[in-house]
């Protein structure tokens, strides 16, 4: 079995003990043993990277160009192999894995170019002879915390800001899919980045995370994952004055009306609540459907499930992968008990299944669930279940049907799917989301513009883009006597 340590100060640190990474489409499949770290791991990445900081916040803007680019080349080039690997530790299938890992490269790449970007301005003060200068400044040592749901992706869009803008960095992966950023790790370690800027610590939240929050030195943290946790994160965050930024939960609405086109509503309804077995913060768990296409709706939505083929997530014809881990099956499956106890009613999926190829693999197989019947106020349509399960609410009209979508906690992401410019138009305006998506499916951004929520669901800066640098600078205003 391959060994994988972590990175600190430039150089591969065994942990005090390893965790072994698990096929979820295959449960006798090891992908390899990875270091867990303790907080004495954390003082020596903050260390290094503090020793480091002095030198790489005022280095070249073509040397971190140069580098950031380097390391997105490389993940292009070697797309498909870390797509397998993504595919094998997280459950995507191949092609969204693949997918995946090319935005992690385009990523990379964008922020190359940023570095090149850097801007401020120059104003004349009210003052006779006095000229006042704005720029940017990086804010110091990062610490980033990352989920599993997309184990290359998320951690590319934190590094490649923070990196650009001349920050430092200690990365702590989600512990259930290591492999994905380690491979990203050992790209970042050959890419002639100075030893210290960027550090990788593996090991459990509960342990890395707390040391990251709570160390002295780290100016700033970025979290992507559950509410609970977010919000814990947050409150220590301010309590030393550090900067934070959280992308938590979703509970996103996806409102079809009588008017929508009911192929194409079908369609990016699947696609939002089921594809990467509906384990997107941006996927559409909440089905908000106005009365007189219901039924069509409801009938073509059942025919469209019965054709999803689920199973292992790198086979051939697969169209939705295995559940990330069995407390993530047992949760999903927890939940479509619990909205059948309160009343709705299955209309398709909600049970463990076998791979459709036959295998007899043993992986967290679930057939995709779609509930019917449901309230706005039932636990299925007011907590974030993370997995392939949508329920359905009806609605009279337009009116009530962007109430309901609006009557909730979270403000991630909201669809709608219309012919009507009006109701587009109005749609985008009033949703309580921080992303509107019209006849697309709620899942899928683009890399260069912002991503981020309302309400529960994000907290700081936005992430990606170009308004990465709200996050990742500090602003500086200097005065000059002529």
């Amino acid at each position: 079995m391959t060994h994988h340590h972590n990175l600190i100060n430039g150089q591969w640190v065994t942990g005090q003990t390893s965790t072994n990474n698990i096929n979820p489409s295959k449960l006798d499949d090891t992908i390899g043993s990875y270091a867990q770290g303790d907080a004495s791991d954390v003082e020596a990445a903050v260390a290094a990277a503090k020793a480091a900081f002095g030198d790489w916040s005022i280095s070249s803007i073509q040397v971190r160009h140069d580098a950031l680019d380097k390391i997105g080349n490389e993940i292009l080039a070697r797309k498909e192999e870390l797509g397998e690997l993504l595919a094998r530790e997280e459950g995507k299938t191949r092609p969204e894995a693949i997918s995946e890992v090319a935005r992690a490269g385009q990523i990379f790449k964008f922020f190359a170019g940023e570095c090149l970007r850097l801007a401020g301005e120059v104003l004349p003060s009210v003052r006779p002879g006095i000229g006042v200068e704005i720029t940017r400044e990086p804010i110091g040592i990062v610490g980033l915390i990352t989920p599993w749901n997309f184990p290359i992706a998320i951690p590319a869009w934190k590094i490649a800001p923070a990196l650009a803008y001349g920050n430092c960095v200690v990365l702590k992966p989600a512990d259930l899919v290591p492999g994905s950023a380690w491979a990203l790790a050992e790209i970042i370690h050959r890419s002639g980045i100075p030893a210290g800027v960027f550090n990788l610590v593996m090991g459990r939240g509960r342990v890395i995370g707390e040391a990251l929050v709570n160390h002295p030195d780290i100016a700033a943290i970025s979290f992507t994952g559950s509410v609970g946790v977010g919000r814990g994160i947050a409150q220590k965050a301010v309590e030393q004055g550090k900067k934070v930024q959280l992308e938590m939960g979703g509970k996103n609405p996806q409102v079809v009306l009588d008017d929508a086109d009911l192929n194409q509503a079908v369609e990016l309804c699947t696609q939002s609540a089921f594809y990467s077995t509906g384990q997107r913060c941006t996927a559409s768990s909440r089905i908000i459907v106005t009365d007189k296409i219901y039924p069509a709706f409801i009938q073509a939505m059942q025919e469209r499930m019965a054709k999803i083929k689920v199973g292992a997530a790198l086979a051939s014809g697969t169209d939705i992968g295995p559940v990330v881990s069995q407390s993530q099956l047992e949760q999903d499956l927890a939940y479509v008990a619990i909205a059948k106890d309160q009343g709705g009613a299955v209309l398709a999926g909600g049970s463990r299944v076998a791979c459709h190829t036959g295998s007899g693999d043993e992986g967290f197989f679930m057939a995709p669930a779609l509930i019917a019947d449901t309230t706005p106020a039932m636990r299925i349509n007011r907590e974030e279940v993370f997995g392939p399960v949508a329920s359905v609410i009806r609605a009279k009209d337009y009116e009530e049907a962007l109430a309901i979508a609006n009557d909730t906690e979270f403000g991630l992401s909201a669809g709608i799917a219309t012919t009507s410019l009006k109701y587009a138009t109005h749609f985008k305006r009033h949703s309580q989301a921080g992303m509107v998506m019209v006849n697309l499916p709620t899942a899928g951004v683009d890399y260069h513009v912002p991503f981020g929520g309302r309400k529960g669901s994000s907290y700081g800066p936005r992430e990606q883009g170009r308004y990465a640098q709200e996050f990742y600078t500090t602003v500086k205003t200097a005065y000059l006597l002529a």
